[in-house]
């Protein structure tokens, strides 16, 4: 069944292309071929896209605003095949060609974080992830160790993340291994478990996070959304989610609340795959409303 209309009530995500004139922009990265499982992800920005159509872009308190009235927002479309070394230099021109807007990647795998990063020139990083995603190798599974380590080849201008200035948010039990846990250690990444944000609260985790991603005068963020992170019951299209991760309102308001610094530049929405959803399509969703968060974020920094 069709949308219903209501010209007081516009839908979000009727965005124009991308002319290089924007406050915020979404770039679709549907990666996919390192995945560590089988998945469908290649097929989630388009998904996105088609669920942020059942939302609308109006913030409702304590006054009622839009976020289309606020900002300037369009759509830079898809990489094509952005998979492997030549793809992971096109997505890091493109992001570079969307800046200084405020660039929101749809996955795709985590794999994009790797040249979304790159492309933003990140000197930070602050992750939402059940997983550590320093493996060995290339794959969805190691992304962080690559932004500290190397550059793509034929990417020119690419420098490492300094490890000091990585934080690492709701990495959970039974969902890593005790190897990468000290390599974490030893390599001086910031790790905030999904039960220390639960202890501390939203506010103060993200307050750490934004001080230790954002140190330096000309400090600038990468935010990575695994959405892997959050409970299964409400994110089944993620192939690594677990019983017991964040609730959809915590995901929501940790993406808000580190939108709302101005050192954050870049973003990515990972690990969502649509082919993988419930019926109710509530993972692809929620990936929607991630979005709508960070463009919350954007639209009311100081």
């Amino acid at each position: 069944m069709g949308l219903s209309h209501d010209d007081l009530w516009p839908r979000a995500g009727a965005w124009p292309a991308f002319d290089g004139e924007a406050d915020a922009v979404l770039l679709g990265v549907p990666t996919w071929r390192t995945s560590l499982s089988p998945t469908g992800a290649a097929e989630t920005p388009a998904a996105v896209r088609a669920a942020l159509r059942r939302y609308s872009a109006a913030m409702m308190g304590p006054q009622a605003m839009d976020l289309d009235e606020m900002l300037r927002i369009t759509d830079a479309g898809d990489i094509v095949d952005p998979d492997g070394d030549a793809g992971h230099a096109a997505v890091i021109a493109r992001v570079r060609e969307c800046l200084p807007a405020f660039v929101i990647a749809l996955g795709g795998d985590n794999s994009l974080t790797y040249p979304v990063a790159l492309g933003a020139a990140a000197t930070g990083l602050i992750t939402f992830d059940a997983h550590f995603d320093l493996r060995d190798g290339v794959s969805n599974g190691s992304p962080v160790r690559r932004l500290i380590e190397d550059a793509p080849a034929g990417a020119s201008g690419t420098t490492p993340i300094d490890p000091s200035r990585i934080v690492q948010i709701g990495i959970a039990d039974f969902a890593n291994s005790a190897a990468y846990a000290r390599r974490a250690a030893a390599l001086g990444i910031r790790v905030i478990t999904l039960d220390e944000v639960r202890q501390r609260g939203v506010a103060d985790a993200v307050a750490e996070a934004l001080e230790i991603a954002g140190y330096g005068p000309a400090a600038r963020i990468h935010l990575d959304i695994d959405v892997d992170v959050c409970d299964r019951s409400v994110a089944p299209g993620c192939p690594a989610s677990v019983p017991g991760g964040l609730a959809a309102h915590e995901l929501r308001a940790l993406t808000r609340a580190v939108a709302t610094d101005a050192r954050v530049i870049s973003a990515d929405i990972a690990e969502v795959d649509a082919t993988a959803d419930a019926d109710d399509e509530r993972t692809v969703r929620l990936a929607a409303l991630c979005v709508l968060e960070l463009l919350a974020g954007l639209a009311t920094r100081g």
